[in-house]
């Protein structure tokens, strides 16, 4: 018996240094560019804030806010890190003594007949009082159980930054959208000041055309530039009920109206960070999950690896069976056993090479898709930044034509006044500026959410901020953050 204990406590020192099969983990090179393709100030930790609260808008900072709260999304995801999480717990549990227990009572009759027949002396009908402790404990000794392990907690990181990737992502869609909807408002305005605009041209050329100061013809082409304001009057609407659905939708609520804050013409753009390139764009949650799981693929290929030498365990057995319930748990009864088991493959006709192959082929797969979401990472920030500097020139130009398009109607509408010119020009004119107005309104929304964009491509700390006012669901234990 003190041998045996020997043996055992000596088999578990040589599993606590032994050493683990397979490749340990090395984070792939990826040739990063120095600078970005435009030059734009650095702004340095400005990726690390609330960027939205930059906006000046508070019910945008309050729709942000419940979104982050209420967004269904972000709850599914938090519960999916619970679920690694609890993997994680089961997987470590392999590398730790199990102990269980057993208890039956049974009343049992035996064959009068069987083989070797009941002796005349014996009751065929007995009693029997079992109850026993077991333990099990598998001596890690080539760390498959350890990689499992490394694997496991790979997967609860993976699931949390794939959790912050619903976060970025939520934060972006509300920010834009709301943008967007507001822009559509200005449009909205637009829209209906020009028609009103319009109507009371029309009213004046029908008073005029009664007089006979004008022909139906103006009157015709006045009525069709009124009603054309009218007509985009619905199809803006139609787009607000659509986009306000949407919002709804991000906030966990049911569709409805959104409410409103500044107009697009109050917001405050916020500040375009760059000259970041590479401590920002590591901490972008597709990137760290996709690392996290090239972590778990290589910690597989260890696992799968270890496959091929013995598995060593360590069993005990200590209980009492009787017949007698008063015999029960006295020392006659007691029964217990001690030993180590080591079983191995010899012949497996290629089972083990084969998966072995398919756990080194996943992680070439992981690999490459690590350093794809690194080179998406590269072109997302890159076409955000040129989208940003460059929007901000097509606003500034569009408000030079609007500005030019005012004053060519005005001037067109004062020659027509005077009997220089016809009405058409002046159609024409009004007409372009409408478009050039609308048009002007996108572009101011535009400007904005390509900031949006570039805060999404670059991912950063703020990331961590709005994950941390999102719902912690109960039982979830934050491991990685």
């Amino acid at each position: 018996m003190r041998r045996l204990t020997l043996m055992m406590l000596a088999a578990a020192s040589v599993a606590l240094a032994g050493c683990m099969v397979g490749p340990n983990y090395q984070r792939p090179t990826v040739e990063t560019p120095e600078q970005w393709r435009i030059d734009l100030p650095k702004a340095e930790e400005v990726v690390n804030t609330k960027w939205w609260e930059q906006f000046g808008d508070p019910v945008l900072n309050q729709l942000i806010e419940t979104a982050l709260r209420d967004n269904l999304d972000v709850r599914v995801a938090a519960a999916r890190v619970d679920q690694f999480i609890g993997i994680l717990r089961t997987s470590r549990a392999q590398a730790l003594p199990q102990i269980s227990y057993n208890a039956n009572a049974s009343h049992n009759r035996t064959s009068e007949v069987g083989m070797p027949p009941l002796s005349p002396a014996l009751d065929p009908e007995f009693n029997l009082y079992q109850g026993t402790l077991a333990a099990f404990w598998q001596i890690d000794l080539f760390g498959r159980v350890r990689r499992l392990n490394e694997a496991a907690q790979a997967q609860v990181y993976a699931s949390e930054q794939a959790q912050r990737g619903v976060v970025l992502s939520l934060v972006a869609g509300v920010a834009n959208s709301y943008i967007t909807l507001r822009g559509l408002d200005r449009q909205r305005e637009i829209a209906v000041a020009t028609a009103a605009n319009f109507g009371e041209t029309m009213r004046i050329f029908e008073l005029r055309y009664k007089s006979g100061l004008v022909s139906e013809t103006e009157v015709s082409q006045v009525r069709s530039q009124f009603k054309l304001a009218q007509t985009a009057i619905p199809a803006i609407d139609q787009q607000i009920a659509i986009l306000e659905n949407g919002i709804s939708v991000l906030l966990g609520h049911n569709p409805g109206p959104i409410p409103r804050g500044k107009s697009i013409d109050e917001l405050m753009l916020p500040v375009i960070p760059a000259d970041i390139p590479s401590t920002v764009l590591e901490r972008r949650p597709d990137i760290l999950q996709a690392e996290q799981n090239l972590v778990a693929a290589n910690a597989n290929v260890g696992a799968t690896r270890a496959l091929y030498y013995p598995n060593i365990s360590l069993t005990g057995l200590l209980g009492s069976v009787s017949t007698a319930f008063s015999d029960f748990l006295t020392g006659p009864a007691q029964a217990w056993s001690v030993g180590a088991g080591l079983t191995g493959p010899i012949f497996t006709s290629g089972a083990i090479r084969g998966q072995v192959r398919s756990a080194e082929a996943q992680k070439q797969q992981a690999e490459l898709f690590y350093q794809q979401a690194v080179l998406n990472a590269l072109g997302d920030t890159n076409d955000a930044l040129i989208g940003a500097q460059k929007t901000i020139e097509q606003v500034v130009l569009q408000q030079q034509r609007v500005d030019s398009l005012r004053e060519y109607a005005r001037l067109s509408r004062l020659k027509f006044e005077s009997g220089l010119i016809g009405y058409l020009d002046v159609l024409v004119s009004e007409n372009d500026l409408f478009a050039a107005e609308l048009s002007l309104a996108s572009l101011s929304a535009q400007r904005y959410t390509q900031v949006v964009s570039v805060y999404q491509a670059m991912g950063g700390g703020w990331v961590d901020l709005a994950d941390a006012m999102t719902p912690v669901p109960l039982g979830s234990v934050q491991t990685h953050k």
